[in-house]
């Protein structure tokens, strides 16, 4: 049972008017693409080259053990989302996926462009840099509430788990020193709600 974590940027105009499927998806790829080039933009102010500002924001491979803290990573948030569950019930999140038109772009933007903007924003830049000035725990809660928040347009009842969720994908980047399992497990997060639209 996964929960769906769609991204949050914009989901309604607003003036309250519907936007057209395609101004929508534009929307969505701008937020994702912002979430991608701002912490490019950060560390290349920093003195980094390109390559140099994404491996510092965590895009570099990852060895095999990683796939064993993937595995625990989805138990742990299973764990968070079945607890979650009995306690306060079922969280309701509003279906953002069919204002992006046909499934291709629902695709690219929920199940692609989501994961690594969000991760490399959120993961890479946001986790990354507090991990440098506070203890491991309190910077993935940070993150992770952050995270969290900003997908309340879709749902409030659904920032606890996203919380949880983002909370997990902060010690899978610390234990694995790579961004990647996380994009991995959020795609595949993000292609499980889809479907099950």
């Amino acid at each position: 049972m996964l929960l769906s974590i769609p991204v949050a940027v914009i989901d309604h105009p607003p003036s309250g008017e519907d936007l057209s499927d395609s101004a929508n998806a534009m929307v969505q790829f701008a937020g994702a693409l912002s979430f991608l080039l701002v912490p490019i933009a950060i560390a290349a102010w920093r003195g980094a080259t390109p390559r140099e500002a994404l491996r510092r924001l965590g895009l570099r491979g990852f060895r095999p053990s990683a796939i064993g803290w993937m595995f625990a990573a989805i138990g742990a948030y299973l764990l968070i989302a079945i607890v979650y569950v009995a306690i306060a019930g079922t969280p309701e999140q509003e279906d953002i996926a069919e204002g992006f038109g046909a499934l291709p772009v629902q695709i690219l933007l929920i199940v692609v462009a989501a994961p690594i903007s969000e991760e490399i924003c959120f993961r890479g830049m946001l986790f990354g840099g507090l991990r440098e000035r506070m203890p491991r725990i309190a910077a993935a809660l940070l993150s992770a509430a952050i995270f969290g928040g900003l997908h309340a347009t879709t749902g409030v009842s659904a920032i606890p788990p996203l919380i949880g969720f983002g909370f997990v994908l902060c010690l899978l980047y610390e234990k694995t020193g790579s961004i990647v399992p996380g994009i991995i497990l959020h795609m595949l997060n993000n292609s499980v709600a889809l479907l099950g639209q």
